[in-house]
């Protein structure tokens, strides 16, 4: 047994293909396929069920697997622990950042840590929290950045800052945006357009709204979107409102400023937080990574003083 086998076996299981495990492995599928083989034959299991398509793991299989990606994870920990002592901050960095943080967060501060750190290679990827969660416990990303908290063990959040949420209304919504600010009960959740599915933030645009305690009319359109560009333009376009993140309203026009209602403190907030698995090891990195982030967000959004942190 190789760690190179153990590789194999976590590419055929993050594909559920030989070939194209084969591919991202830099190997031909018969040098894959026949280095898996004297694993099973030297373990006597069968740890993929060969027959089904996509290639799926046995359930012995899948106990291997897991068990594959704690040992390559800990291999690799000796390298990192050699360069994180030596003090020097350089090295490969991936990150997850959710889809409604990302536009707004990442042209604050990038340019600015990618000249400051040279030696440094971030590798960012815009996915969802289920996503993140996922992939760091899989070792596939190396930390988060994202809304919090989880209430998940195995995770360390590290909060960077506290972001209101605000108001975007159409000005036919006269009787809400007469108000100077606004409480959560003033919002009309018949009006209210939404992320789809599998967002944070429409997870908490729903609890801060308390939609499942309330019916919602009938719609002529229902239409949920992955992009709060999108929900913007919707607003503008069909009339409503929806609930935006503030980091969101810092390129809007002067007149689509005017949209904009803040709730009434203490303010409604998501907290962001850097959130890695227990187990990395990579610290010095994640370390000038939040400090150049706090250097380029808005002083005021630094502190949950007087704010309330709404659950995910």
């Amino acid at each position: 047994m190789n760690l190179q086998q153990l590789e194999y076996i976590i590419a055929v299981d993050t594909h559920r293909h030989f070939v194209t495990a084969a591919e991202k492995s830099f190997v031909t599928q018969a040098t894959l396929s026949m280095m898996i083989k004297k694993l099973e034959e030297e373990l006597d299991v069968k740890i993929f069920d060969r027959s089904k398509q996509p290639v799926v793991p046995t359930e012995i299989g899948q106990k291997l697997i897991r068990q594959a990606r704690i040992i390559l994870s800990e291999a690799k920990m000796l390298k990192e622990i050699v360069q994180e002592d030596s003090k020097e901050i350089k090295g490969e960095l991936r990150i997850g950042i959710i889809p409604t943080l990302a536009p707004q967060l990442l042209p604050l501060f990038l340019s600015s840590f990618l000249k400051k750190y040279p030696a440094v290679q971030l590798r960012i990827s815009e996915i969802t929290t289920e996503q993140i969660i996922h992939q760091l416990q899989q070792n596939t990303i190396d930390a988060g950045i994202l809304a919090t908290p989880l209430h998940t063990g195995d995770i360390i959040e590290e909060p960077l800052f506290y972001e209101q949420f605000v108001v975007y209304g159409s000005p036919s919504e006269k009787k809400l945006m007469s108000k100077k600010y606004l409480l959560a009960e003033d919002i009309d959740i018949n009006k209210l357009w939404l992320l789809e599915e599998g967002h944070c933030l429409r997870s908490q645009v729903i609890n801060l709204c308390e939609l499942k305690k309330k019916e919602k009319a009938v719609h002529q359109l229902d239409f949920e979107s992955g992009s709060i560009d999108t929900l913007k333009r919707m607003v503008d376009i069909n009339e409503g409102i929806t609930i935006l993140p503030e980091l969101a309203i810092h390129n809007l026009s002067t007149k689509d400023r005017k949209n904009i209602r803040y709730f009434k403190n203490p303010a409604p907030v998501r907290e962001i937080s850097m959130v890695s698995y227990r187990y990395f090891v990579k610290r010095n990195l994640l370390e000038v990574l939040k400090q150049e982030i706090l250097l380029h967000i808005p002083e005021e959004v630094k502190s949950a003083k007087r704010k309330n942190v709404v659950e995910i």
